[in-house]
């Protein structure tokens, strides 16, 4: 008989900061028995304004911390991170690396009015994967391009529905929507948890989509033989590590992920036990 425990694998995660907490909850609710390890960069977020060589340098760091860890697969649960820097990630690594890129494609197939928004970071907008999704997929439609710097950090400080939260996404989205726009793109995994408030300030007839639900069968690709564990035969665990502070990220973790969780510092020590 098979044992569970042989089959259960460990998934390192990544993001600049707890956005990325929005695709690990997507890839839990299709992986009960699998085991992760989220690392959020805080200590040096955002990463929307970085240089591509810093932005490559944190990714570099973070896979090879997690890859220490145990980690047989890897997410890059981070736009930025995938557009300037996974490229190199899988040139340097042997196991299978899943990444983000926004939605595009998908939401020129959706567009009624073919007029579509792209909410993203300042680097993630001005990047080469953007460039060429909007010339692989814009053919006959007009994709406008919006960047929205501070919106990450508005979401580290957990103001999800704040009265200046709300009215800075006015001012990003109502120009777009005034434009025709009837699909909204999110191309940061921090932007998720504001969806509810861009819901608000769009309308019910604007659709927006982002790519979490895709990332986890993405990953379930690579995690086939976990469906031959039985829920209860293997609870999966979370690691959940931050480059900040951990008494910061606390109050901030725990208000994302809908449950109280620790979060620890990001040091080397703990990479010798895994998860």
């Amino acid at each position: 008989m098979t044992n569970p425990s042989s089959l259960v694998r460990t998934v390192g995660v990544f993001d600049s900061g707890v956005g990325g907490l929005s695709v690990l909850k997507a890839i839990r609710r299709k992986h009960p028995t699998v085991d992760f390890i989220y690392i959020a960069d805080s200590g040096n977020a955002p990463y929307g304004s970085r240089s591509a060589e810093f932005i490559e340098n944190r990714a570099s760091h973070i896979t090879d911390s997690l890859v220490d860890a145990g980690a047989q697969i890897i997410v890059v649960a981070c736009n930025t991170a995938t557009a300037i820097a996974v490229a190199k990630l899988r040139a340097k690594l042997t196991i299978p690396i899943v990444a983000m890129e926004p939605a595009i494609k998908p939401a020129v197939t959706h567009t009624k009015t073919g007029v579509i928004g792209v909410l993203a970071t300042e680097r993630t907008i001005e990047s080469p994967t953007v460039a060429r999704l909007c010339r692989e997929f814009g053919q006959g439609v007009k994709i406008l391009l919006q960047p929205c710097p501070g919106l990450v950090e508005l979401v580290e400080r957990g103001e999800l529905s704040s009265d200046y939260t709300h009215e800075y996404l006015r001012k990003l989205i109502s120009p777009l929507i005034d434009q025709k726009a009837d699909t909204l793109v999110l191309g940061c995994t921090h932007y998720v948890f504001l969806e509810p408030a861009i819901q608000l300030i769009a309308g019910v007839k604007v659709c927006i989509i982002e790519s979490s639900a895709a990332v986890a069968r993405q990953t379930m690709r690579h995690l086939g033989n976990e469906k031959n564990i039985a829920p209860g035969e293997h609870a999966g665990r979370e690691l959940f590590l931050t480059t900040g502070s951990p008494e910061n990220a606390q109050a901030i973790f725990s208000q994302l992920w809908g449950s109280p969780v620790e979060v620890q510092a990001l040091e080397d020590k703990q990479f010798h036990s895994g998860v």
